[in-house]
């Protein structure tokens, strides 16, 4: 009878360690040998990175000794500063289980210019180096593997450090996919597309695997966080050279969402004088909360002030620019006071695409197809899709709904991008030197190229939806953190996919047309019309016309900008406008306003004409002698209805170059894949200027 009972409970035992084997070791390993470091050498080796030539190398060059555009766009009042605002090293846990074990120090350095070993064996460095940097680490990792070099941890803590130490994404998945929770179905009777509030409850530090296993495990985790941030702080100070590379202090707030869902902040300090810890999602439950956790910690009578950043509205699932938040609470009118007042600015573009708009949800526009591979909602939809409150564009016009009925608009956000990379590598967005952003995931170029699995959805797929991320850019007087976090804060901000295009829009009344060409153009624009990220107040739009009778006017708006020397010439700028009616309807409108090559825009579909621009995709070249290296203009709106409140962005297109995954086809020696576009236009966008209606805040 013994004997029989202990063959059972043998055959249970290896009928549950089988299962155990083919549910995860088995997948675990899978995974090690298709994305692992391990594997890594193997797969770089079929590349051949001396096939690349860098497009720069055949780009323009301004000529020596001359007043370049660049300069000229530039004031003795304020600069042109190029950084990054988003950006993961080893200390994110995600970062690191992917393969990512480089350290903050050396993402410092990578931003000054020096070259680096990415995780998988390819060499990174920027062609330039950047003027700010602000490393953004998950606040939730903080503290969480702090106690793990300790020597007197139990057996079971020793194993849960081995694990979430192991560079094995499926140990990521498992873990986060069941920290996120599985999306519900949405009320399908309700319009698509339009976010649905959901009750959460948020986690806590003690769920996190590293801080389990003891009663005081949980508490330890929670005093390292102060240790972590600490350590944080004080790298960003050994690292700042002011004039050279500001370094910001700052983090990632990082709620989960199901299905890959993003609803994510970066807080930015603007000093070293900052709080004691860094708040977490485990500790507040939304970011209305987060913003009051912050002003009872960060006094700006002491010294320090923060702004927030949210990040991927589109991976957000409609909340962004809803009026719910992470938790299902509704937004009340101090609440949303509270947002315009810490949240300036939002993130239009990084590595997980372009955040602007999308095709079919209130933009019509064929630019919105750029990097944006979500389909609109269908009705209970809940993740996955396009939202219509997931996009910037739409996010302003709920600003205007929400000014029309609250008399403030607590959405009238600047623009900036990022990469979001977990790479450890600030800034590196070339197209050419894309060297992927999730650890050995996506590294050598053989794995970014992969499809996925045939099940996915494209925003699962690296290969379809990952661009190579964008950089923030900042007028400001001075390369100081004062400087540059007060230049976020007003909003004289914007952004690009990538190249440093220089970009200057003004909007006033009564811009003499005869300055735009003279030298003293900048002072003159600064002081008869306000810059980027303002607001235009209402005054002298009515005019006596000709006949005798009134006459509406519009303000003039002054558009400047000036190629990437380093990358190809622009082709237009367009105009983007967003207002709402009496009746509380918004619209949007898209016009071409300058063509590079003599062209003129055509009246009837208010765009330029196609200027011929190509590309060598055997080389990945582009074509010489089209497009320019600098676009100005003047612009009048010819609909301008000053009882009407509106929004004004400019959004300026480079000549078609080569998408990333064409330059890593060269590498690998095939055609690029034909499910992705071969080509792309690289773009700027500047912040908006708000004009129309009474005088607001």
């Amino acid at each position: 009878m013994l004997k029989k009972l202990s063959l059972s409970v043998l055959a249970v035992l290896l009928l549950g360690g089988g299962v155990v084997a083919v549910k995860f070791v088995i997948p675990m390993y899978a995974v090690l040998d298709k994305v692992g470091p391990g594997t890594a050498p193997r797969d770089l080796a079929q590349q051949d990175d001396s096939k690349v030539v860098a497009p720069y190398l055949n780009a323009y060059a301004e000529p020596a000794g001359e007043v370049s555009a660049t300069g000229a766009i530039a004031t003795s009042e304020t600069n042109l500063y190029w950084g990054e605002l988003h950006l993961h090293t080893a200390e994110s846990f995600d970062a690191s289980m992917m393969g990512n074990k480089i350290s903050i120090e050396d993402a410092y350095r990578f931003a000054k210019g020096d070259p680096l070993l990415g995780p998988g064996g390819e060499m990174m460095q920027l062609s330039r180096p950047l003027d700010f940097v602000a490393i953004t680490d998950h606040a939730e990792g903080f503290g969480s593997r702090t106690h793990c070099d300790d020597l007197n941890l139990s057996l079971r803590e020793r194993a849960t450090c081995w694990l979430m130490g192991l560079d094995n994404p499926a140990l990521f998945s498992i873990f986060v996919d069941g920290a996120r929770g599985t999306a519900e179905p949405g009320d399908p009777s309700l319009p698509a597309g339009v976010y649905q509030a959901e009750l959460r409850q948020p986690l806590d530090l003690s769920q996190m695997p590293t801080c389990k296993g003891g009663k005081d495990a949980a508490q330890r985790c929670y005093d390292n966080t102060y240790r972590d941030w600490a350590r944080y702080v004080r790298l960003a100070d050994d690292y700042y050279d002011p004039g050279e590379l500001t370094t910001l202090i700052a983090y990632e707030f990082s709620p989960g969402l199901p299905d890959q869902g993003k609803h994510h902040r970066n807080v930015i300090y603007r000093s070293n004088i900052v709080p004691e810890r860094a708040i977490s999602s485990f500790d507040v439950p939304n970011a209305i909360e987060l913003w009051k956790g912050l002003e009872a910690t960060c006094a700006k009578e002491d010294g320090c002030d923060f702004l927030t950043i949210p990040h991927n509205p589109n991976k957000a699932w409609g909340l962004t620019y809803s009026r719910y938040t992470w938790d299902g609470q509704k937004y009340s009118e101090d609440d949303w006071r509270l947002r315009q007042k810490r949240e300036p600015l939002t993130e239009i573009f990084q590595i997980k695409g372009s955040q602007e708009c999308a095709l079919g949800v209130g933009a019509t526009d064929e630019e919105c197809a750029f990097a944006q591979v979500l389909d609109p909602c269908q009705p209970g939809e809940t993740t996955g899709c396009a939202f219509q409150s997931g996009f910037v564009r739409q996010g302003m016009k709920v600003g205007l709904e929400l000014e029309q009925e609250l008399g403030f608009n607590p959405l009238q956000n600047g623009f900036v991008a990022a990469t979001d990379s977990h790479n450890s590598n600030p800034g590196d967005v070339e197209e050419w030197d894309y060297r992927g952003s999730a650890g050995t995931v996506q590294s050598p170029a053989l794995r970014r190229l992969r499809q996925g699995n045939p099940e996915n959805k494209a925003y699962k797929s690296s290969l379809k939806f990952n661009t190579a991320g964008g950089l923030a850019a900042v007028w400001a007087p001075e390369n100081t953190r004062e400087a540059i976090f007060d230049a976020l804060a007003r909003r004289e901000t914007y952004a690009t996919s990538g190249p440093r295009i220089a970009l200057r829009f003004y909007a006033g009344w009564d811009i003499e047309e005869a300055m735009i060409d003279a030298p003293e153009l900048m002072p003159y624009l600064e002081n008869h019309a306000v810059p980027m990220g303002r607001v235009l107040l209402a005054s002298g739009n009515v005019k006596v016309n000709q006949s005798g009778g009134a006459s509406v006017q519009s303000p003039e708006f002054f558009v400047w900008a000036v190629r990437d020397p380093m990358d190809a010439p622009l082709q237009r700028i367009q105009m983007v406008k967003g207002w709402i009616d009496q009746a509380g309807q918004t619209h949007e409108k898209v016009v071409d306003i300058a063509c590079a090559d003599g062209l003129q825009v055509d009246s009837a579909t208010g765009r330029c004409p196609d200027n011929g621009a190509v590309v060598d995709m055997a080389t990945c070249q582009f074509s010489a002698g089209t497009g320019a290296t600098e676009l100005k203009t003047l612009w009048r709106d010819s609909d301008y209805n000053p009882d009407q409140r509106a929004f004004y962005y400019v959004r300026v297109l480079m000549n078609p170059t080569c998408r990333w995954s064409s330059f890593d086809a060269i590498r690998l020696g095939r055609e690029p894949d034909p499910s992705v576009p071969a080509t792309i236009q690289e773009r700027a966008w500047s912040s908006p200027i708000w004009a129309g209606g009474q005088p607001r805040n």
